[in-house]
């Protein structure tokens, strides 16, 4: 850690962050991040001192992150490296990947890119050769994912987005989701449901729709060429910015699939033609984007289910191999869980470096600023009670599913909080909430007046035992004097959670 900058979150109470030479972002904006928006707090409130069960579900890269981390842990205690200990740490690498399902020709040109670096003098001059290399990977993994191309809505109104992909692949909700980012950045948005075939589709849509306070547009009796041109002639009446088109999928590449998605560009062309893949298929799913682009101008790529994929081989391949950038990643179930596509931070997570940005987004989505400045406030004085601590795990809740926080979190935090149980954790945070919710505010400010009656009270009201009651107030003052040894150091070492 060197470079000294001033925190970019709007979150955090004024402090410094410092930038990560691996990752070259805020990897410790933690001390902030961790008190302002209590993603340090209630998680280590409850992690500290909560067993920590090995944890079986499948995150995402889980299974490529801990081969590398493997590797890493390796050249990290090694002073000096020689040839020799290169060339074995890059086998190691070279049998991740090809482990994950990424495509061979990738991987032989991403190891010989690293390995041309990694033995010459931008290592062996380093302070700490190890990380060097930890470093050159993140690049050249950075340079095989591929730049980053933003959805191109430029052109005259209304913007024409055909989505296309075979059936199953999550075409559908990524309408739904892409509908509902789009309407948070102020577009106008209109979904059309052109797939007549499959049954449920268009109710589908329309019932995503209705969620999100998006209009779709449906007739089972239009064939989708013509549905799209009345929808976008509507849609240009009706003042809306951006047409979301969903059109059929089939179990497999056809010439009728690909002969009526060339009838609805003919009518209708789109600015972006986007793939939407399932991540899960590994290598099959470069198959699947090559088939669609020999066909089809594609112009950009949604891979879906990337929270349930542990090895990640379709991620790092499918730009290298096809050409075509990916736009967006679906990291979860909700509507919510799209993610515009970043290389930078997806390198990050593949290397256990967690995502803090991403979780500072989350943050600042799901966070009331103005209650969580006062809260951080108080938290920098001591001042913090369990009022603001029920106030903080409400807040949390918005942030999405706990799994996906814990998957973000850098370091050694990261690393044991990935080895927890969500599920037990939410499970022991509810518990929490209702042991709080039913004490008075006089209680919940000053714990000091709990006595013996109280907490039987206390007990009975939320459903638990008085031994609950007592390891949460337990829990509740080793934070405070948690709190109050860093105000005393000024944060040091609570970086050491996070690297």
């Amino acid at each position: 850690m060197e470079t000294v900058l001033s925190c970019q979150s709007n979150l955090c109470l004024p402090c410094h962050c410092e930038l990560c030479v691996l990752c070259k972002a805020p990897a410790l904006c933690s001390f902030s991040v961790a008190i302002s928006s209590f993603i340090l707090h209630p998680s280590a409130f409850i992690l500290d001192l909560l067993p920590l069960p090995h944890y079986n579900a499948r995150l995402m890269f889980e299974s490529l992150t801990n081969r590398l981390n493997q590797v890493f842990d390796g050249l990290r205690r090694r002073g000096k490296l020689s040839e020799a200990d290169v060339d074995a740490a890059m086998r190691e690498v070279r049998l991740a990947l090809l482990e994950a399902d990424v495509h061979f020709s990738v991987v032989k040109t991403f190891i010989a890119r690293v390995r041309g670096r990694a033995v010459g003098a931008e290592v062996s001059k380093a302070l700490n050769p190890g990380q060097q290399i930890i470093k050159i990977v993140n690049e050249e993994l950075i340079a095989t994912l591929g730049e980053p191309a933003p959805l191109d809505l430029s052109g005259p109104k209304p913007r024409m987005i055909m989505l296309v992909g075979l059936q199953g692949s999550g075409k559908t909700t990524a309408a739904g989701k892409l509908a509902r980012l789009l309407r948070s950045k102020g577009e106008r948005v209109m979904l059309v449901a052109g797939d007549p075939y499959r049954p449920a589709a268009v109710q589908q849509l329309q019932q995503l729709g209705e969620r999100i306070d998006v209009p779709v547009e449906s007739d089972l009796n239009l064939k989708p060429p013509e549905l799209a041109k009345r929808a976008f002639e509507k849609a240009d009446k009706g003042g809306f910015g951006v047409v979301i088109l969903d059109t059929a999928g089939r179990s497999q590449l056809d010439a009728e699939l690909m002969n009526e998605l060339k009838s609805i560009v003919a009518k209708v062309p789109p600015v972006e033609t986007l793939l939407v893949v399932d991540s899960m298929l590994g290598q099959e799913a470069l198959n699947i984007a090559q088939g669609f682009r020999d066909n089809v101008s594609i112009t950009g790529l949604i891979l879906t289910k990337m929270d349930g994929d542990s090895r990640g081989g379709a991620a790092i391949s499918i730009r290298s191999v096809t050409g075509v950038p990916i736009k967006f990643i679906g990291t979860g179930e909700k509507l919510d869980a799209l993610e515009t596509y970043d290389p930078a931070r997806l390198s990050s997570r593949i290397l256990g470096m967690g995502d803090m940005i991403g979780l500072i987004e989350k943050a600042e989505a799901a966070f009331d600023q103005q209650t969580t400045q006062k809260s951080a406030e108080r938290l920098m004085k001591g001042q913090f009670t369990l009022e603001d601590f029920l106030e903080q795990m409400k807040q949390m809740k918005k942030m999405g599913p706990l799994s996906q926080m814990m998957d973000m979190l850098p370091g050694q935090f990261g690393q044991a909080a990935r080895q927890a149980d969500p599920k037990e954790i939410e499970k022991n945070m509810q518990q929490s909430e209702a042991i709080i919710s039913s004490m008075t505010l006089k209680e919940r400010r000053n714990p000091d007046v709990l006595n013996a009656s109280r907490r039987r009270r206390i007990a009975a009201g939320s459903g638990t035992d008085v031994q609950d009651v007592n390891k949460l107030v337990k829990q509740f003052r080793e934070a405070q004097k948690l709190m109050k040894t860093l105000q005393k150091t000024g944060g040091r070492g609570l970086g050491n959670l996070f690297g």
